[in-house]
C-alpha cells in the first residue's frame, strides 16, 4: 500500500473523529434541552392516552392555550437569566399587558392594530425601564425588578381594579384554535380548505404563534452581536468588558426583550379569557413558574448557558404536570411538591455538571 493511500486514510480517519467529537461535544451541550424534551414527551404521551377524549384536536387546542402564556414568560425570564439575574416583574408586565389590552384590542381593525401596538410597546417600555434601573441605578436585577413589579401592578391594579373589560370575540377565537378555524374566522382561503392547507388545518394556532416568536424574534437576536454579548455577561462580565463588548446596551436590550416576551403573553392572555384581570397571586405564580421553566429546560442560574428554546420546553413540562394532575383528580396541594421535585433535579443535575467541569479544571492548575 502506498504512502499516499495511507496518508489518505488517516486524514479520513482522523475527519471522522473530528466529526463523532464534534457531535458529541453538541449533544453534551444540548443536554438539559434533550432532557426536558424526552420528559415532555413521556408525560404528554401519558396524559394524551389516559385522556377520555385524547389524542383529539379539541384536547391540543386546549393544552396549547394554557400553555402559550407561561411558555412566553419563561422565555422572557431567560433573557435576564443568561446574564445570571432574575426579573421578578415578568409576572406583572404580563397582568399590565393583559388589563390594557381589556381596554384597547376592540373595535375596528385599526383600533385593535392600535391597541395590540400599545400593549406591545408599554410592556418593552416597561422592559427597558428594568434595564436602565439595573444599568444606570447599578442595582442588582432581582432588587430592581421586585420594586418595579409593585408599580406596575399598582397600574394595573388602577386600570382593572375588579376582572373586566372586553377584547375583540373574532380575533379571540381565531387566535385560540386551530389553522382552518383561523382561516374560516377571517376569511383567507373560500371555506378555509386550501390545497397547501389542508397538513396544517389542524395545528393550534398557538403553536404557530410560538413558532413565529422563536424564529422571527430570538433566533436573530442571539445571532446578533448584542445577543452574543448577553451570553458572553452570563459567562463572565469582567472578560465581555475587557473584550470591548456593549455591556450596557445588551443589559437594556435584554430586559427589553424581556417585557416584550411577557407583554406578548398577557395580550394573548387576554384574548383567552376575553377580559382582564389584575390578579397578584397570578402574577406572582407565573413569575416563579416561570424560573422553574427556565431550570427545567436546561438555562444555568449562573449564566451563560441555555435556551429560549429550553425554557418553552421547560414551560410545557410545567403545564403537562398540572394536566396529568387534573386527569387523575389528585389533590391540587400535591402539584406544588411535584413540581418543586422535578425543579430540585433539575437545579442539581446542573449543578453536578458544574461539579465535574470545575473537578476538570483542578487537573490544570
Amino acid at each position: 500500500m502506498s504512502d499516499a493511500v495511507l496518508t489518505r486514510d488517516a486524514a479520513e480517519a482522523g475527519d471522522a473523529a473530528r466529526r463523532r467529537g464534534s457531535l458529541g461535544l453538541k449533544l453534551q451541550q444540548q443536554a438539559g434541552i434533550l432532557g426536558a424534551l424526552a420528559l415532555f414527551i413521556v408525560l404528554y404521551l401519558f396524559y394524551q392516552a389516559n385522556h377520555p377524549r385524547g389524542f383529539t384536536g379539541q384536547i391540543l387546542i386546549q393544552n396549547a392555550n394554557e400553555a402559550f402564556a407561561l411558555a412566553l414568560i419563561a422565555m422572557a425570564q431567560t433573557v435576564p437569566v443568561l446574564m445570571a439575574g432574575l426579573d421578578l416583574s415578568v409576572g406583572a408586565v404580563m397582568t399590565l399587558s393583559g388589563c390594557i389590552a381589556s381596554h384597547l384590542v376592540n373595535g375596528t381593525p385599526s383600533e385593535i392594530a392600535l391597541g395590540i401596538a400599545t400593549c406591545i410597546g408599554v410592556s418593552a417600555s416597561c422592559g427597558f425601564i428594568n434595564g436602565c434601573v439595573v444599568v444606570y441605578g447599578r442595582i442588582q436585577p432581582i432588587i430592581a425588578t421586585l420594586a418595579t413589579s409593585a408599580i406596575y401592578m399598582g397600574f394595573a391594579l388602577i386600570l382593572r381594579p375588579t376582572p373586566g373589560g372586553k377584547v375583540h370575540e373574532d380575533l379571540s377565537w381565531a387566535l385560540t384554535n386551530d389553522v382552518r378555524e383561523f382561516a374560516l374566522t377571517f376569511g383567507l382561503f373560500e371555506n378555509g380548505e386550501a390545497a397547501w392547507l389542508q397538513p396544517f388545518a389542524w395545528v393550534p394556532v398557538p403553536l404557530v404563534l410560538l413558532g413565529l416568536i422563536v424564529v422571527l424574534i430570538w433566533v436573530p437576536f442571539t445571532r446578533t452581536v448584542t445577543g452574543r454579548t448577553v451570553y458572553a455577561i452570563g459567562s463572565s462580565e469582567g472578560a465581555a468588558y475587557m473584550s470591548g463588548l456593549p455591556i450596557n446596551r445588551a443589559k437594556l436590550a435584554a430586559f427589553t426583550m424581556a417585557g416584550l416576551f411577557a407583554g406578548l403573553g398577557g395580550l394573548f392572555l387576554a384574548l383567552q379569557t376575553s377580559s382582564g384581570n389584575a390578579d397578584i397571586p397570578q402574577a406572582g405564580a407565573y413569575t416563579l413558574n416561570s424560573i422553574a421553566a427556565v431550570v427545567i429546560g436546561g438555562t444555568s442560574l449562573l449564566g451563560g448557558t441555555g435556551s429560549a428554546i429550553g425554557s418553552v420546553i421547560g414551560a410545557l413540562v410545567l403545564r403537562t404536570i398540572s394536566f396529568n394532575f387534573r386527569i387523575f383528580d389528585i389533590a391540587p396541594l400535591l402539584q406544588p411538591l411535584f413540581e418543586g421535585l422535578v425543579l430540585l433535579a433539575a437545579v442539581s443535575l446542573g449543578g453536578l455538571k458544574l461539579l465535574r467541569l470545575k473537578n476538570k479544571l483542578e487537573v490544570f492548575r
